[in-house]
């Protein structure tokens, strides 16, 4: 009888243990990728497919190459430069606008096709056009650089809808990234953003246009790039992982794992070298609710609605981790 019953127990066991797995998401993995570069189909100064290799070669395994207004279709890349597993090319474009000589350029991801831009009555209507656009081209669509030429803020960001990213970090020379003279920074955007509800993910990218000439008056490759976490490196599981904010941000410092829930955010950093980092948590309206220095912080909610982390190297290296979001 008790053989009978060890048995019996053993088995509820193993099928607790097979229910268990069958119920565990496939172990994921880390894509590091950029998001936003140029060729000589637009206005860089090298052909797409030394780009493409730049970046695989420079330990990168996803790229989209988002010239202005051009479409590349990047199965003939693939094809000589992909890899399963190693390297990808995503589609996209630069969708490139204006509205009274403010530019207004949205990035395509994924689309299926050209995405013509749409001239708005206001800037808030252009911005709105080309986000439809995109998503009619089934494509994702994120803001690029509202700091270029002074163009907008977040109160145009508020009134867009249809819209999850847009670019927190972007590495070229002349885009403002810190706001100035009164004008936002784009920290500042993100916060105004999440604190009024709206649900919206940081990238940081490259912008580059300079593959052959270095220095900090080039807009150069190498500087911003996003590392996303999905199950396998494809085309939509990219997607459907920056789209629902699997992802961080950086410009040198690396993670090794990202937790947000709706009772906090935790995150694990990888040392480099004798280092040190800072982390600041930051909630609703920008304000600073806690700061740690070491390697694994976290933060468990309070009153606030959202936290985001920003994780800040000694050598000058930043991280941005997109925030979770309280429970209701």
């Amino acid at each position: 009888m008790r053989a009978i019953l060890l048995r019996a127990a053993a088995i509820g066991l193993l099928c607790a243990v097979t229910a268990f797995q069958a119920q565990d998401p496939p172990q994921a993995a880390w894509y590091r990728g950029n998001l936003h570069t140029h060729t000589t189909r637009s206005d860089g100064d090298t052909a797409p497919e030394e780009v493409a290799r730049w970046y695989k070669d420079n330990g990168y395994q996803f790229l989209v190459l988002s010239d202005h207004n051009r479409f590349t279709d990047p199965q003939p890349l693939n094809e000589v430069l992909g890899e399963t597993g190693k390297f990808l090319l995503i589609p996209g474009e630069e969708v490139t606008d204006s509205f009274e000589k403010k530019p207004v350029h949205v990035n395509a991801y994924n689309i299926a096709r050209l995405v013509v831009p749409t001239k708005g009555a206001s800037m808030i209507a252009t911005i709105q056009g080309n986000v439809n656009a995109i998503r009619e081209a089934e494509g994702l669509p994120s803001v690029n650089h509202p700091n270029f030429g002074w163009a907008f803020g977040s109160k145009e960001l508020l009134a867009v809808e249809n819209l999850s990213l847009f670019e927190v970090y972007n590495g070229h020379p002349t885009v403002h990234n810190l706001g100035g003279g009164g004008s936002e920074s784009l920290e500042e955007m993100w916060d105004a953003l999440l604190t009024a509800g709206r649900r919206m993910y940081g990238i940081a990218v490259d912008d580059a246009h300079h593959f052959k000439r270095f220095g900090k008056q080039y807009s150069n490759p190498g500087r911003g790039w996003v590392t996303v976490r999905a199950a396998t490196l494809t085309r939509q599981n990219i997607i459907t992982a920056l789209a629902a904010g699997e992802f961080y941000s950086s410009t040198g410092v690396e993670l090794t794992d990202v937790r947000r829930s709706a009772t906090g955010l935790r995150l694990e950093i990888k040392p480099q070298g004798n280092a040190r980092y800072r982390t600041q948590f930051i909630g609703d309206g920008g304000r600073l609710l806690a700061t740690s220095t070491e390697l694994s912080p976290g933060y468990t909610f309070g009153g606030e609605r959202y936290v985001r982390a920003r994780v800040v190297c000694s050598n000058g290296d930043e991280a941005w981790v997109q925030p979770a979001f309280r429970a209701p």
